[in-house]
């Protein structure tokens, strides 16, 4: 129940790109399947080297992707982008794209997205190309702040209306990041990656000084767009109301907890490792790693073990410690 169109273009008879291609094909890729192997996206991708994308294929495909019932459907788009300034109209530029027919506008492919909810829960819309800040926006009107974004849809692009796409390495610079974040550099705790998320690496990455990516929502929860594996296992997070009884406990710790024995007094490396301790302390490292567990009275976890110390959740180990008690990990 999850579909994807990614397009990438080329070769256009006039300025053709280099990239673009790799671009779609790497996304493809990407999306179809999760960290784990199992499938996620059913992705048709359309690239210049294996056909010609044109205006009339382009739509013909984007029209195709929002129809039908689909839990989450997503559209990219590597290529030219531009905006008719006499009409303030924005386009995606297809392999034929001329004056007065530049290919498709993105007024078109968001009212595509908007009339599909609810049969379609989510759309998705990843632009790579300039001007594409621009969707969104009301087609005809001066005006950049008035924006008609749907129920259950999202806008991800790599540039904002006046701004150009940059290209990277391999990839274009903002499906470079995409890419990355898709691997795993954007997600969470539990390994989901949402829009939302790969927008928060995509601006961090570029900075203020350089390329500004944009993001448009009208939802109620964020999409998962790939699941990776999780930074902390859900049997470990599980275990939080058990190890902290309340929000505000504290876990005694001490030497039992920790399996190295270099480098301490003697006293100390005469105390056996205690093998579920340790089973423990390994999770609670993980924990204190991601930003949920920290020591108390020190600086690192291996010394609040060795000195009888101990560790307490921070405010988003509050929250996951919540979410287990709750049974909704």
């Amino acid at each position: 129940m999850k579909r994807a169109l990614v397009v990438g273009i080329d070769d256009y008879p006039k300025q053709p790109l280099t990239g673009c291609v790799n671009d779609a094909i790497a996304m493809g890729g990407i999306l179809e399947t999760l960290g784990n192997g199992d499938p996620n996206f059913s992705v048709v991708t359309l690239t210049s080297q294996d056909q010609e994308v044109g205006s009339e294929t382009l739509h013909a495909a984007v029209a195709r992707l929002f129809s039908g019932d689909a839990e989450t459907v997503l559209f990219y788009f590597a290529g030219h982008g531009i905006i008719n300034r006499e009409t303030n109209t924005g386009y995606i530029v297809a392999q034929d794209g001329r004056p007065g027919g530049w290919g498709m506008s993105l007024a078109e492919i968001l009212a595509h997205a908007n009339k599909a909810y609810p049969k379609i829960k989510s759309s998705v819309i990843i632009l790579d190309s300039c001007y594409s800040g621009y969707a969104g926006e009301v087609a005809g009107l001066a005006n950049e702040a008035v924006s008609v974004i749907g129920t259950g849809v999202t806008i991800l692009t790599a540039s904002h209306r006046e701004g150009v796409a940059e290209e990277g390495i391999k990839h274009g610079l903002f499906t470079e990041i995409i890419l990355d974040g898709l691997r795993g550099g954007a997600a969470d705790i539990l390994g989901n990656v949402t829009p939302a998320a790969l927008y928060s690496l995509v601006d961090q990455t570029l900075g203020p000084w350089g390329q500004r990516p944009v993001y448009k929502a009208n939802v109620q929860t964020f999409v998962t767009l790939r699941q990776v594996a999780p930074k902390i296992s859900k049997e470990f997070l599980r275990e939080l109301p058990t190890l902290f009884p309340d929000e505000a406990a504290e876990l005694k710790l001490n030497p039992s907890f920790e399996p190295a024995r270099d480098n301490v007094p003697p006293e100390i490396r005469s105390i056996p490792p205690n093998p579920e301790n340790v089973r423990i302390f390994k999770g609670l490292q993980s924990c204190n790693r991601n930003g949920l567990v920290v020591p108390v009275g020190c600086d690192h976890m291996y010394y609040a073990a060795i000195e009888s110390r101990s560790c307490r959740l921070t405010a988003i180990g509050a929250h996951y410690r919540k979410l287990a008690e709750t049974k909704r990990l």
